[in-house]
């Protein structure tokens, strides 16, 4: 068989072959999207069949695992992905590209890096490369801008993902950060993660038990899917909710209070979980936490706006600043105490 027509019958198939990268040193995007065409053309599969451009911003420690799960993605999702790596700021200016063609429904992609002074404007090479007249997503797989859609690569996506939970401290406070720069088409993974506990909770209340009285979230320390997940609580049950610390994994309780009795969700191993609600017998539900493949899956089948994370999402920044603001009073008051002590020694 003659091995150039391999690729050609491989797209037939419907199976997807992933053709050898090709390196492009010291370029720019009218020779990347000239490749693009060119290697498309080599597989024998010039018609696109593509229905998005994903755009995945990394740094160069995460950018193989990160271009791995996007490929992952663009199984279901079929896109051109181009992930973007910016590097040092010094220097001249430099792109350099490696490019892959997946034949079949694995699309396309380019893992570009930047360095010197293209990186302060990484958007004039990635706006030549986005497919015509379909969406743009931008993923922040760790670093993420604290306001995406003012981000250069932001301002060209319809939807931007961000991920609280990459953060290994402070993901709590990058997360109201965000939250209080909230623009349409804006998610977090962190809210995704939460997806099935919001529909157990969501079923529980499709006949109410009784009078919500308030509820209680069990996490991790500095988990940010507890933090939306309160957050969600208080904005649709208008209650006080209590955020209590565990060894997790992730949320390991959710406890909803009513005047029926109490809902539920226990999940100790981060797997199974046991789901109780008034006047029922507890059961055991799967409940694993889903890794990020999964989670990007299903931000990628909405692109339109998700108007429940955009209440939740100032629900949290309200609770952020009344906690602020409790704690600006308590200080104020600590030391109007404290000057009146050493006041009355005199």
């Amino acid at each position: 068989m003659n091995q150039s027509t391999q690729p050609a019958q491989a797209a037939q198939a419907g199976r997807s072959v992933q053709l050898a990268p090709t390196e492009l040193p010291d370029t720019n995007a009218a020779a990347i999207a000239a490749e693009f065409i060119r290697a498309r053309r080599e597989a024998g599969s010039p018609a696109m069949g593509m229905v998005m451009t994903l755009v995945v911003v990394t740094d160069d420690q995460h950018a193989e695992e990160a271009m791995g799960i996007a490929h992952e993605a663009a199984q279901e999702h079929p896109a051109r992905i181009l992930g973007v790596v910016i590097g040092a700021r010094r220097g001249h200016g430099r792109v350099h590209a490696q490019i892959g063609i997946g034949v079949g429904h694995g699309g396309e992609s380019a893992l570009i890096r930047l360095t010197g002074e293209v990186t302060a404007h990484p958007e004039s090479v990635v706006l030549p490369l986005l497919l015509p007249d379909s969406p743009v997503v931008a993923w922040w797989p760790v670093k993420a801008p604290a306001d995406p859609a003012g981000d250069p690569i932001g301002r060209l996506a319809q939807r931007r993902i961000t991920d609280a939970a990459s953060i290994a401290a402070a993901g709590g406070k990058k997360l109201v950060a965000r939250c209080a720069a909230y623009a349409p088409g804006n998610t977090d993974l962190a809210w995704t993660r939460l997806t099935p506990w919001r529909a157990l909770l969501a079923a529980a209340f499709d006949n109410p038990p009784g009078r919500p009285t308030g509820a209680v979230v069990a996490a991790e320390r500095g988990n940010p899917s507890a933090d939306l997940l309160a957050a969600w609580l208080r904005d649709r049950l208008k209650v006080t909710v209590t955020q209590e610390v565990t060894d997790g994994p992730g949320v390991t309780t959710v406890t909803v209070g009513t005047s029926g009795g109490d809902v539920r969700i226990t999940r100790p191993d981060g797997r199974l979980a046991r789901y109780s609600i008034p006047g029922g017998p507890e059961r055991p539900i799967a409940l694993k936490r889903r890794g990020v493949p999964e989670l990007l899956n299903e931000e990628l089948r909405r692109l339109d706006e998700d108007e429940v994370y955009a209440a939740t999402a100032r629900a949290l920044v309200r609770a952020a600043d009344g906690q602020a603001t409790t704690g600006a009073k308590t200080k104020t008051g600590a030391k109007t105490g404290a000057a009146k002590t050493k006041k009355g020694k005199k």
